[in-house]
């Protein structure tokens, strides 16, 4: 009998989260089923290829000579990936064992279904917002609401999210902080527009998805614990730049003109106020402050 293959490829893109990405990796060890696992690192600078590698001598490590970004590192790892549902993982998300059997059951049983999602919880135990409508102004100003909320830990937000997050449902889109995805459907769609370097390449994965027949499914039978947002921690002002460059790459590929407009009148006006309001602290905060917003305000105009 020949071999059998993997079930399941792990594409996990790290950057500079040597500690949570061995977490990570140990997570993956609970999986029952065949797996294999892929690091593709960003030119990390803390050693996380040379642990993993003395760690987890199985897991395949991709280096990278610069920081790829997100969505070009990822498509590297769904290249080399050889099982029928590829898992998209965060360095900083841990999967809690049968998560991943309960995504690919699901995704074995119903053939449609491009990608599916767990439910995501913080290191607190808090349920974060890991899927939601379609992109548009009114859905961004109220998922951001709902957003900011849990992190303010208020009541009626936290209950919300809770909600949202207690039933199966078919979203407009699922965070790629962990999704399981069928390998045929992220080939279809040619995998993730690599022209996004960090945030919102999985909103527009899923758009794409969907449109190309592909249905998403949430499911809080299975659950990963997302220790959000550690890679950005080592770069903070470039990640926020790299947001809104994402955000407006995102509206003018599928928004449309007019939205796009409005989203970088909205985006110049704040950098600007926020530029003048600089002037009003000394020192090197002031410098970095005007500095920051300088760079936001050239992209909203110029698009550089």
């Amino acid at each position: 009998m020949p071999p059998v293959g993997p079930r399941v490829s792990t594409v996990v893109v790290s950057f500079n989260t040597r500690e949570h990405l061995l977490r990570c990796l140990a997570s993956l060890e609970t999986v029952v089923l065949p797996l294999e696992v892929i690091v593709v690192d960003n030119a990390s600078a803390d050693g996380s290829p040379e642990a993993v590698a003395e760690r987890f001598p199985a897991t395949r490590v991709v280096p990278n000579a610069e920081n790829a970004g997100f969505a070009r590192a990822s498509n590297q790892g769904l290249a080399l990936a050889r099982a029928p549902h590829v898992l998209l993982l965060n360095s900083d998300a841990e999967v809690r064992p049968g998560a991943v059997e309960t995504m690919a059951a699901l995704l074995d049983a119903r053939p449609r279904v491009g990608a599916v999602g767990p439910r995501t919880l913080g290191s607190d135990g808090s349920v974060q917002v890991s899927f939601g409508p379609p992109l548009t102004p009114l859905n961004e100003w109220r998922q951001r609401r709902l957003v900011q909320g849990v992190r303010a830990r208020e009541a009626a937000a936290l209950g919300r999210a809770a909600a949202l997050a207690a039933v199966e449902h078919e979203p407009a889109w699922l965070s790629a902080s962990c999704l399981l995805a069928r390998r045929e459907a992220l080939g279809a769609v040619g995998g993730f527009d690599e022209a996004f370097f960090l945030y919102e390449e999985d909103v527009d994965l899923c758009r794409r998805l969907r449109q190309a027949g592909w249905t998403l499914v949430f499911t809080p039978e299975a659950e990963v614990v997302h220790h959000l947002g550690r890679s950005m921690e080592q770069a903070p002002e470039r990640a926020r730049l790299e947001y809104h460059r994402s955000h407006l790459h995102y509206y003018r590929k599928h928004n449309g003109r007019v939205a796009t407009a409005l989203l970088r009148t909205w985006l110049a006006a704040t950098a600007a106020g926020r530029w003048l309001a600089s002037w009003a602290r000394r020192g090197p905060d002031g410098e970095r402050a005007r500095r920051r917003q300088g760079d936001v305000l050239r992209l909203a105009l110029f698009g550089r």
